[in-house]
């Protein structure tokens, strides 16, 4: 009986990390279809997603991409916000296509559209939401995997990811597991050295967070420069002092040393009581 190799097990870290963001909480409805992939029902009615299903169903996936020659024959589909950054950079390391936001009808079926596409394989963020996408893969028979909640519809998707789509975490985390995986399985990256990537470049990010972390770092910048133009000041006055030690210097200093040669200054009993000290 053959044995999977070791290497495409999960590692305690990828366990870890998959609770971490959550990937296992499902939502109070459960679809007839994701029902294999269901660890139990809570008290409170959330389903729990089986953390070793969701892993095979990645690996497998991840096999399939890799098997695709050429990566820009794949395309990567996610309509929800909180997928646009993962699709993107997932899409960005694996060499595939990516269409995020609104998708065009016709883009797999209708050549005379400007944004027309002949993948030879589609990746979804959600099967409610990529819908449209999902259904014209099926009309030229092209496979489809998609990231399936425990309420998804699974009708059309050959292979279904079974992990938590609506939280930007989960999202993200499978993604960069996703690609890294693939680019294992290609031979670019060592499956005994770590992803430099880091999983943070896969999240969400809020518009709004973006825009005041701007804010600080202009702010910051120009707080820099502020205290840059005292040091140019300050850095000024030592040239203009350094300057007065020079021609304009020796010429006091001359002053000054005639002043004491001539001894006026010692008829002034007020300013030098010579007198005094005898």
């Amino acid at each position: 009986m053959s044995k999977v190799p070791t290497i495409l097990n999960a590692s305690e870290e990828d366990i870890q990390l998959l609770l971490a963001a959550q990937v296992h909480i499902g939502t109070k409805n459960a679809n007839t279809r994701m029902t294999p992939y269901i660890h139990k029902r809570r008290a409170d009615g959330i389903n729990l997603i089986n953390i070793g299903k969701t892993w095979e169903k990645l690996i497998l996936a991840a096999r399939v991409i890799a098997a695709i020659e050429n990566p820009q024959d794949i395309v990567v589909v996610s309509a929800r916000p909180y997928g646009h950054r993962a699709a993107l950079k997932f899409a960005r390391y694996i060499g595939a296509e990516a269409i995020v936001g609104r998708y065009t009808p016709g883009t797999f079926t209708n050549y005379i559209t400007r944004s027309f596409r002949e993948p030879r394989l589609v990746i979804c963020t959600d099967p409610r939401s990529d819908f449209q996408a999902i259904l014209e893969a099926s009309y030229v028979n092209v496979p489809v995997i998609s990231l399936a909640d425990t309420d998804a519809n699974l009708k059309f998707v050959d292979i279904a990811i079974p992990t938590n789509n609506k939280g930007k975490h989960a999202i993200g985390l499978i993604y960069w597991l996703l690609a890294r995986a693939v680019l294992r399985l290609r031979g670019t990256l060592d499956y005994s050295t770590p992803w430099d990537v880091m999983v943070d470049m896969f999240f969400y990010r809020d518009p709004e967070e973006i825009e005041k972390e701007n804010e600080d770092n202009a702010a910051i910048d120009e707080a820099n420069m502020e205290w840059g133009a005292t040091t140019e000041a300050e850095v000024d006055w030592t040239i203009e002092g350094s300057a007065a030690d020079g021609v304009a210097g020796a010429a006091l200093q001359g002053e000054w040393s005639a002043e004491a040669a001539s001894g006026d200054w010692a008829e002034d009993d007020n300013t030098a009581p010579t007198s005094s000290w005898d």
